[in-house]
């Protein structure tokens, strides 16, 4: 008779955690299910939990090093394949300068343990400042604004929705992001709870799934959210609203200084460039103020705008001067077991900057946005190699065909990752790790950012193949080659991280961690009693956490009001200079609970059905431009045009097209089949990479100025 067990571990496709409980007979997957007793998800999953299988499973899926010779792909043993890449990497460094190399880190970077662990040597030993990440087309005014306001930039507080009853949230769809810079299982029903105690009220250029179940939402135009939060505080000044409570013990400046700063930015003042009506403003802030336990949160759609940063620092600020942060139902800071904030650096910004246009890193990162001119750009520093660490920039970073056309040009691509994409098919080399379910895995950055204390982990489901490789080791054998260790010390701390392993690491992490006994073997949260819980630990509801959870020396929130709220000469000059012109049609993009990142295009449960990447319209606009259901349409930018079908709904404020992100799955030389039946269009071939948010260099994703036109069936025939 055939084995059959069952494993429970978090899935950790997306930020939200859910616990599964997968069931294995004959070595062969059977069902993923919601893992009922895990007190985190309560039984909840979404559609991607099942992928896990299917990215297992994959036949398209690289299992074997992979060298490009003569325009076709050839497998490598693994020490040949570290060898040659290696050998590679210093010749051109070695030719070039350490920054003819660049590194791109892709977002399955952070759901992975053992990169977020073990991947600081190989950066250390590549010796280059050209990193980039996704970070800078996401959730970069995050950390500045943590790094500024709390000293460090993985300080970020996230609302605490278990207690909250009063919900107002900009720029989010937490029913199809299961939650961003906020993890949470179980949204939808954390969100009816909210409802039964008070109000959830969605601020958003479409109505969203979220906003559908909300009790109010408010169309608002693209990159305008700003304007928006000026007037409330506006509002807060001017009507004597401003209460900071407890904090304000804790504040380095006195909040009514800051009121000058906003006393030109009236509710009626905005109105006619923000689409919101002043009395819905002023009643959005009366609202607010009125409830017992109320929070203010922006996510994606309020960050990757021209006025990202600032916005995040006014919703913040919001929340701060009306007594909401370190509060119970505002906004919280976790206590994760491990804490990864000790580990990690504060936070720097400015050290350097990007040899062509001269923009700011951060954290030791510089902005994508400036990668393709980093490429292109002869001189001194040019980039000529790329090492892409689960990245797929092409289709996830601005002006995506000319990134496409700049990674041709290259003298080294190198890829670890497990899938032939769009960015990857320009490498010379691929390097493959193992999938998810043959690893083992600890949410280690998306615990400080949940909205309830947990903790869990699970060893690899499937033993490795004898020639199969971790992430982590084709990290450390890399580093071993391209930086030998130097002496007897370094030799043993090496070999001691490699037969450690992340397991090891994440032992000593826990054990000094706020729940773990230090050196008593006897107490506190370890590995081994989380490997003996495999429904995970309840670690408590968020608590207020300061003075001690702020990072600054004098324990302040530090409002650095200047920094921030001088990028109100740009506001001024983008929204009431009298030159300026409204543009027809402004471009935003859209999530699907079923999408995460490219890789789960190529799992056939997870893009059939009707086709999901469409143009979005209002159906009043499309009336004007002659367009109906289903038609062909042309959208243009600055950069480039893309042509797909138009879907109309209601659901869109008018003037704005939505088209989601992740799709493109159209150009030569991928290799993964299902991806390419449903290829969709990229939206980053319209974003443009010379827009950005000038006080973080973060990517223009949203409010992205476009041109709309119906593509004629005749015209399209002859040509």
């Amino acid at each position: 008779m055939g084995s059959t067990i069952k494993h429970f571990r978090t899935c950790n496709l997306c930020e939200a955690m859910c616990g599964i409980e997968i069931t294995v007979e004959n070595d062969k997957i059977t069902t993923i299910k919601g893992d009922a007793e895990d007190s985190f998800s309560r039984g909840h999953i979404c559609p991607k939990a099942i992928a896990l299988k299917d990215l297992y499973e994959d036949p398209d899926r690289i299992r074997t090093p992979m060298e490009k010779v003569d325009g076709e792909w050839r497998e490598l043993a693994w020490d040949e394949a570290l060898d040659k890449v290696a050998a590679r990497i210093q010749s051109l460094q070695a030719g070039y300068g350490n920054d003819s190399l660049g590194v791109y880190l892709g977002n399955p970077n952070v759901h992975n343990t053992g990169s977020m662990l073990m991947s600081g040597g190989l950066l250390r030993a590549l010796k280059t400042n050209n990193k980039f990440s996704a970070t800078s087309v996401d959730q970069l005014p995050h950390h500045i604004v943590s790094w500024k306001l709390f000293g460090h930039q993985l300080r970020i507080p996230v609302p605490d929705i278990e207690n909250t009853d009063h919900f107002l949230i900009m720029g989010a769809n937490p029913l199809a992001s299961n939650g961003s810079i906020m993890s949470v299982a179980d949204v939808k029903q954390r969100l009816k709870d909210i409802r039964k105690r008070g109000k959830v009220v969605v601020i958003d250029p479409r109505r969203t799934a979220t906003a559908e179940l909300a009790d109010a939402h408010h169309f608002v135009r693209p990159g305008s959210d700003v304007l928006v939060l000026l007037a409330m505080l506006n509002v807060l000044f001017t009507e004597g609203l401003v209460n900071t409570g407890s904090l304000a013990k804790h504040l380095d400046l006195g909040p009514m200084s800051l009121a000058d700063k906003f006393s030109s930015y009236t509710p009626e003042k905005v109105a006619p460039q923000t689409g919101m009506s002043a009395e819905v403003i002023r009643g959005l802030v009366k609202d607010f103020c009125a409830a017992k336990a109320p929070v203010m949160y922006g996510r994606l759609g309020v960050s990757v705008q021209e006025f990202g940063t600032l916005t995040q620092y006014l919703i913040m600020l919001f929340n701060i001067l009306t007594g909401r942060l370190d509060s119970v139902g505002g906004l919280m800071f976790t206590k994760p077991a491990v804490d990864i904030l000790a580990q990690s650096g504060r936070g720097n910004m400015g050290r350097f900057h990007s040899r062509v246009r001269g923009l700011p890193e951060f954290n030791g990162e510089l902005p994508v946005a400036v990668l393709s001119e980093e490429i292109t750009t002869a001189g001194a520093g040019q980039i000529k190699g790329m090492v892409l660490m689960a990245g797929n920039p092409v289709l996830s970073t601005p002006n995506g065909e000319q990134l496409d056309r700049a990674f041709k040009g290259l003298d080294l691509l190198v890829a670890i990752d497990f899938y032939i994409n769009e960015s990857s098919r320009h490498a010379d080399f691929i390097l493959p790790p193992v999938s998810p379910l043959e690893r083992e895995h600890y949410d280690v950055i998306f615990n400080v950012l949940a909205v309830r204390n947990n903790a869990r982990y699970a060893k690899a489901l499937f033993p490795r193949k004898a020639n199969a490789r971790h992430d982590w080791e084709i990290l450390l054998g890399l580093q071993d080659r391209l930086q030998p260790a130097k002496g007897l010390k370094d030799k043993l701390s090496r070999e001691l991280l490699r037969r450690a392993g992340p397991s090891g690491l994440l032992r000593f992490l826990l054990r000094q961690g706020p729940y773990g006994g230090g050196l008593n073997p006897f107490k506190g949260l370890s590995l081994t009693k989380l490997k003996k819980s495999p429904h995970g630990i309840d670690l408590g509801a968020l608590k207020p956490a300061l003075p001690e959870g702020l990072y600054h020396r004098d324990r302040k929130i530090h409002l650095e009001a200047d920094f921030f709220l001088n990028d109100l000469a740009r506001v001024e000059t983008k929204f009431f200079n009298q030159n300026s012109k409204p543009e027809q049609f402004l471009l935003i993009g859209r999530r699907d609970v079923r999408s995460n990142n490219s890789w789960l295009h190529n799992s056939r449960r997870l893009v059939k059905g009707k086709p999901r990447c469409t143009a979005l319209i209002n159906p009043i606009d499309a009336q004007k431009l002659a367009i109906t259901e289903g038609d062909m349409v042309k959208v243009s930018s600055r950069v480039g045009s893309v042509e797909l079908a138009a879907q109309l709904s209601d659901e869109m404020m008018s003037g704005v097209i939505s088209i989601p992100h992740g799709w493109g799955h159209k150009l030569s030389g991928t290799q993964w089949q299902i991806a390419e039946e449903h290829a969709g269009v990229s939206v980053n071939d319209l974003t443009d990479e010379m827009h950005i948010d000038e006080l973080s260099g973060n990517a223009v994703l949203n409010g992205v100025p476009v041109t709309l036109a119906l593509i004629k069936l005749d015209a399209a025939i002859s040509a």
